[in-house]
């Protein structure tokens, strides 16, 4: 062949015929094929989530088809941008380039449960903060404020408006953001006093997107810090998007002010898929993997998997590898076995009191040695009265062990649970942060 570019699109005709044209026009068509000499063939990718879903799933076919072509056993070396970044960069990248050709609108899965966000969804991609036609409409969509339990599709959504704006309106500065990397990032200026570096990244963007909100819930210098960040944002047409796990009036420990600006836009909450959205999302992602599977097994897995979307992909992906590995066809009793060893993979991690601890002193601003410590002044002592509240709650140590942790004996641990039990009976405020807290730890299982 006179050229690798030749040599590239014959490995492509190759696989065409093997997979999917869904799997084909998703993994095969964006790849690049930078060069092919002395039997190695380098293959690069658009970022690191392509390389890896192509090597996992068809290495072994493009290596059939190099070879098939050339004659000879070609060796594959994979590339993607994010091999030739530092650590820093790579953080830097992951905040502020949010985007996943896999996790766009035309791969979200609609259904009754989610149609409305959905729909919200589309219109502020399509016009963020009403700036392509002036302010003039979706106004009214701003902020966005996306609730629903974990695994149903929130992420997906605030990664297919990124996408989308990207790819009609590249000018557009898109920001993505999780809140408690929002948390820590501050947190971490603030004490290197660089919080106007802060406030130059996160106030000079058009459309803002900040997933999970509830977990800056109780932290009450960063609530600040983003309700002005926020009422900069808006107050100058720029698009806000947000996640939560909960609607604004269930996060009890947040600033009214700033849940009084989240029910200022539109709410749209995401339920659970019901039966026939459960199946096509299997359908889908078997798709995707270009992974036959009979309806009956389908079927079964939608059965028996009814509220989260991710667990329903965990398990196609699961069963597709073992079907791939073991050369069996996918069946229910096959099936079945991954349904279990998926459900035991996503088992909650146990709570320990280090994760206690860490939330408490993240909320109450107490560090965690003073909470260890022998101090005695009123914030240091509530925030550990609080530790042995939430551990005895949420565990199920004794007064004892729990005891032990911090160097006091039973009878303190008992007596100060019990002050903060009436101090939460009168005080609304503390009942709502320990509640939140309390929250947190779970939600981060």
């Amino acid at each position: 062949m006179d050229n690798f570019d030749e040599l590239w699109q014959s490995v492509l005709e190759y696989c065409k015929s093997r997979v999917t044209k869904t799997a084909f026009s998703l993994w095969f068509m964006p790849i690049e094929m930078a060069n092919f000499e002395n039997g190695i063939a380098e293959l690069h990718f658009s970022n690191s989530f392509k390389k890896s879903t192509v090597v996992g799933q068809f290495h072994e076919l493009l290596t059939e088809a190099f070879n098939a072509i050339c004659g000879f056993d070609v060796q594959i070396v994979y590339s993607s941008p994010e091999d030739f970044l530092t650590e820093k960069e790579k953080n830097q990248q992951d905040l502020e380039d949010f985007k996943n050709e896999t996790f766009t609108f035309d791969n979200f899965i609609v259904g009754n449960s989610n149609k409305f966000a959905y729909t919200a969804a589309k219109a502020i991609a399509a016009d963020p903060g009403g700036l392509i036609n002036k302010g003039i409409s979706h106004t009214n969509y701003n902020p966005l404020f996306i609730y629903g339990n974990s695994g149903l599709g929130k992420t997906h959504l605030l990664n297919a408006i990124s996408y989308e704006i990207k790819r009609n309106y590249p000018d557009m500065k898109v920001l993505y953001v999780k809140s408690e990397d929002f948390l820590n990032e501050f947190i971490g200026l603030l004490f290197d006093k660089e919080v106007d570096t802060f406030r130059e990244k996160y106030r000079n963007i058009d459309v803002f997107l900040v997933d999970d909100i509830q977990y800056i819930a109780g932290k009450e210098s960063t609530e600040w810090e983003f309700f002005h960040t926020f009422n900069a944002l808006v107050d100058n047409g720029k698009q806000v998007v947000l996640t939560s796990d909960r609607p604004p009036k269930d996060i009890k420990s947040i600033i009214d002010r700033l849940r009084g600006r989240f029910e200022s836009g539109l709410l749209a909450d995401i339920q659970p898929p019901e039966y026939e959205t459960r199946c096509a999302i299997i359908k889908r992602k078997a798709e995707l993997l270009n992974f036959k599977i009979d309806d009956n097994v389908i079927n079964y897995i939608a059965e028996r998997i009814k509220s989260n979307i991710r667990q329903l992909e965990g398990i196609t992906n699961k069963l597709h590898a073992m079907c791939v590995y073991s050369g069996q066809e996918p069946t229910i009793s096959l099936a079945q076995v991954v349904i279990k060893d998926v459900l035991n993979d996503v088992q909650p991690l146990p709570v320990t009191i280090n994760r206690i601890v860490d939330e408490v002193s993240r909320t109450t601003g107490v560090s965690v040695e003073d909470i260890y410590s022998k101090k005695h002044n009123a914030n240091v002592s509530d925030a550990r009265k609080m530790c042995f509240y939430i551990i005895r709650n949420v565990t199920d140590m004794s007064y004892k062990a729990i005891g032990n942790e911090f160097g006091k004996d039973h009878t303190t641990v008992m007596y100060n649970i019990q002050k903060i039990e009436d101090m939460i009976k009168t005080d609304s405020s503390l009942n709502s942060k320990v509640n939140d807290i309390i929250n947190n730890i779970k939600d981060s299982q």
